[in-house]
């Protein structure tokens, strides 16, 4: 799985890194589901007091999406016979 990360500055001048952003073609089932919660991610990033420089995507998910969801989102590829 191919990961991302996205960097800018907040309003207030402070530099944020948001890091394991999975990439998604616009295809795929969790392409909304992805875009949907890293929006909202932002959102509170931006609105947010804290002084924190770096905040990771895949942290995130894990304390507000299903489980089922998350899983299927990052679960690695089993590969078969070492292919």
């Amino acid at each position: 799985m191919l990961l991302k990360s996205l960097e800018f500055k907040r309003l207030d001048g402070q530099k944020v890194k948001v890091t394991e952003i999975p990439f998604i073609s616009e295809g795929e089932p969790y392409y909304f589901f992805i875009s949907s919660k890293l929006e909202v991610m932002m959102r509170q990033i931006f609105v947010s007091k804290e002084k924190k420089n770096k905040y990771s995507f895949r942290d995130y998910l894990k304390r507000t999406a299903k489980w089922n969801d998350y899983q299927a989102v990052f679960s690695p590829v089993l590969l078969k016979n070492n292919a």
